[in-house]
């Protein structure tokens, strides 16, 4: 009994002296993973952010991109990382919540693999149309492709089996139109073939355009949500234009490997919440197209269940095979 005791005992002393030294070291690295390359709106976001929270936690946090199969390689990758803090991973909806709908093995189940630290966002998806698309809103893009639809009924999207890719589908389904999704490694190089007038429109997060929205180079012709966004008031939701069950908003959050200690949890969950009441966040991750909000690790995981169950339906409704 002694031993079993003086085990228990070295067992949690060991953590208390882990957690200090993560939470107070000025040594301590943290890093954030995130699913998708530099340049790109979920790398922008996770950058606001870590150049806060190292001040409220004392340590060096840093960004660590790992791009690749729609935030799929970074989540295996907080799988396999050690639960003790110093890897996180911030991630939007599709990584989390849509992925394991849509593969079969996704190397990672949200629910056994990972503990939710905070959400601190959630944002819309919506459709934009390219500078050299002479369509300027979403009725005018649907003739246009009406009258072409081989050459211009392709729609770039940043993920492949992702929500603005069954948004593409569903977009065709009501118009009566074939169009088709074209699958990118992220919305940063979809954005650059935009741009470039390579593809027609693109399917994305506000995130992902609001900056080349603003400068003219691209149009947002409309967005989900139950209305219209504060930062796009001239853009009417997909329900204005008759396309019904996209008023469930996606999310953005921070995510830890089960086992991570609750102390340490809640310790980050209250720097994520305070890092993004600082003025000077809260507005810049406003003008990137997020309405930003605080969730605890409990409502988090709610938000999360609720979602997957919502697309759930959405995705088995549109005959899609998890592959």
């Amino acid at each position: 009994m002694f031993l079993n005791f003086k085990r228990r005992t070295l067992g949690l002393t060991a953590a208390a002296l882990l957690f200090a030294g993560l939470a107070h070291a000025d040594t301590a690295t943290i890093k954030i993973l995130v699913g998708f390359p530099p340049g790109g709106g979920t790398d922008a976001i996770a950058r606001v952010l870590a150049d806060k929270l190292k001040d409220q936690l004392g340590a060096n946090v840093i960004v660590e991109n790992k791009a690749g199969a729609g935030g799929q390689i970074a989540a295996q990758a907080l799988k396999a990382a050690p639960a003790d803090g110093s890897v996180l991973f911030l991630s939007h909806d599709h990584s989390i919540s849509i992925l394991p709908l849509t593969l079969k093995n996704p190397g990672f189940h949200p629910a056994e693999d990972f503990v939710p630290v905070a959400g601190f966002a959630t944002f819309v998806n919506g459709l934009a149309l390219s500078g050299g698309t002479p369509a300027k809103n979403f009725k005018e893009y649907l003739a246009w492709v009406r009258e072409n639809p081989k050459a211009r009924g392709t729609v770039g999207v940043p993920a492949p089996a992702s929500v603005p890719e069954f948004l593409v589908k569903v977009i065709g389904q009501k118009n009566d139109l074939d169009l088709q999704a074209a699958p990118y490694r992220g919305s940063a190089p979809m954005m650059g073939d935009m741009l470039g007038n390579q593809i027609a429109a693109g399917v994305g997060s506000v995130p992902d355009f609001i900056e080349n929205h603003k400068a003219g180079k691209i149009r947002m012709v409309a967005v989900i949500g139950p209305k219209r966004q504060a930062i796009l008031p001239d853009v009417p939701t997909f329900a204005e234009l008759g396309m019904h069950g996209f008023e469930d908003l996606p999310y953005y959050g921070i995510f830890a490997p089960k086992g991570t200690p609750k102390a340490v949890i809640e310790r980050y969950s209250d720097a994520v919440a305070k890092v993004i009441a600082l003025p000077e966040v809260h507005e810049r991750l406003t003008a990137m197209g997020l309405t930003v909000g605080h969730m605890t690790s409990e409502q988090l995981a709610k938000r999360e269940h609720a979602y997957s169950q919502s697309w759930s339906k959405i995705i088995k409704a549109s005959g899609f095979q998890a592959q």
